[in-house]
């Protein structure tokens, strides 16, 4: 078990369709902001309109300038990474930026030696679109591809990059577990403070950037939806409503700095939320569909492992991904998890505002579920019109002004991976 006052998360970060930083992004949440709309896309006449929650306008620059305290000549090293980078890179450096300066970890006074600083890229597969769009280029001029391909399309890239930026010196890896990557990458940041590997972790999510043939994939599988609402494309995405027919793409970037004791409880170090637990299990399957016995199972054993009682649980922000099965099964494990106390928990899906971020959907979530813990209110779930069950306890089409304390937050992915975290307020 997690010592319940063992684990914090200090600083978040996040660029996303409703917001290039916590910010923004958290007045989104309140507002019920949709990032949802159509990609125009001219260079692909058969996906040339998609309805996806895509980060527009966004200029590195201009969001690096946002964050205080960085030197000019910081300034100046992380441009010229950044300018040789696909977007993919940028939007998780900005994102990284914002969690390691919102955890005061750059001041004198809270500092962590950089052996005792570990580094986890929660994700994989980050360059699909990036390789997609070298190729026609490359079919007509092999020789003209850039040397430096040879690194960037490993997603150990990432690691090198953020290594570099931070002088991160303690542990590092790739991890990655499709739509749950985000949890699977907190739990094993939780596991290395747990274990007194590293005193602090930085957690990042990259933007998932599908090319055309991973979109055209999950549409052709029927997980990907948008047929029936085209003409109104932020009623595409509908978790947990009658008429959800999948999930709708969305792009976030996201991360987490999360610390054990030696700051927070000897320094007197503030913090915005404690990990109490996280749990991940797999129900032995090859295919993409979910498991009613499984996700009972990693409720369970993560509130066994937090050591709250069930009714303790103000809010569960779940994995509603707007997928009619998926949310079935989600909601039919929910209500025999919590049984008399279902009724009374508060639901909501974060992607009904972002869409679905894939492997960084979890870090997304479970800064949604901070921001609304701090904040004291519970963000709509938006064209929530005919709900797959009238006993749950779904926010509505605005928001809740309310008191939560303790949170559960689920991710689950293809091939069986199920996931699980709690967090608390104090």
């Amino acid at each position: 078990m997690f010592e319940k006052s063992n684990i914090y998360i200090s600083g978040m970060g996040i660029v996303s369709s409703i917001g290039f930083d916590i910010a923004s992004f958290s007045n989104s949440l309140i507002k019920g902001k949709s990032g949802i709309d159509y990609e125009i896309n001219n260079t692909q006449s058969n996906f040339s309109k998609n309805i996806i929650a895509k980060i527009n306008n966004f200029n590195f620059k201009n969001s690096l300038n946002k964050i205080t305290d960085l030197s000019e000549k910081k300034k100046e090293f992380i441009l010229h990474i950044a300018q040789k980078s696909p977007l993919f890179i940028q939007t998780s450096i900005i994102a990284a930026l914002q969690a390691w300066y919102n955890s005061k970890l750059h001041k004198k006074k809270y500092k962590i030696l950089p052996e005792r600083i570990g580094l986890i890229i929660a994700g994989h597969n980050t360059t699909q679109n990036y390789q997609y769009s070298l190729y026609p280029e490359f079919l007509k001029k092999p020789e003209y591809l850039s040397p430096r391909y040879a690194i960037q399309f490993m997603d150990s890239n990432q690691i090198g990059i953020m290594s570099e930026i931070f002088n991160i010196r303690g542990e590092g890896f790739i991890i990655g577990g499709a739509s749950a990557s985000g949890n699977i990458g907190i739990i094993h940041g939780m596991r290395l403070i747990q274990n007194n590997i590293v005193d602090a972790c930085l957690i990042i999510s990259a933007m998932t950037d599908l090319s055309p043939m991973e979109i055209q994939a999950f549409h052709a599988i029927g997980a990907m939806g948008g047929k029936n609402f085209y003409n109104f494309p932020k009623k595409t995405c509908r978790p947990f409503d009658k008429l959800a027919e999948g999930f709708i793409y969305g792009q976030a970037s996201a991360a987490l700095l999360i610390e054990g004791n030696k700051n927070i409880k000897i320094l007197n170090k503030s913090y915005l939320a404690r990990l109490l637990g996280g749990v991940i299990n797999l129900h032995a399957t090859a295919s993409p569909e979910p498991n009613l016995n499984n996700e009972i199972s990693v409720m369970n054993s993560v509130l066994k492992q937090s050591g709250l009682k069930k009714n303790m649980i103000d809010y569960l922000n779940t994995h509603g991904s707007s997928s009619p099965l998926g949310d079935k099964i989600e909601i039919s494990a929910i209500k025999e998890v919590y049984k008399n106390h279902f009724s009374k928990l508060l639901l909501n899906s974060t992607k009904s505002l972002t869409g679905h971020c894939l492997y960084s959907s979890g870090i997304v979530e479970i800064i949604a579920s901070v921001i609304q813990m701090r904040k004291k209110f519970i963000h709509p779930n938006l064209n929530l019109e005919s709900p797959i069950d009238n006993q749950a306890n779904f926010s509505g089409k605005k928001s809740i002004s309310i008191n939560i304390n303790n949170v559960m937050s689920n991710s689950f992915g293809f091939s069986g991976i199920n996931s699980s975290i709690i967090l608390c307020k104090k």
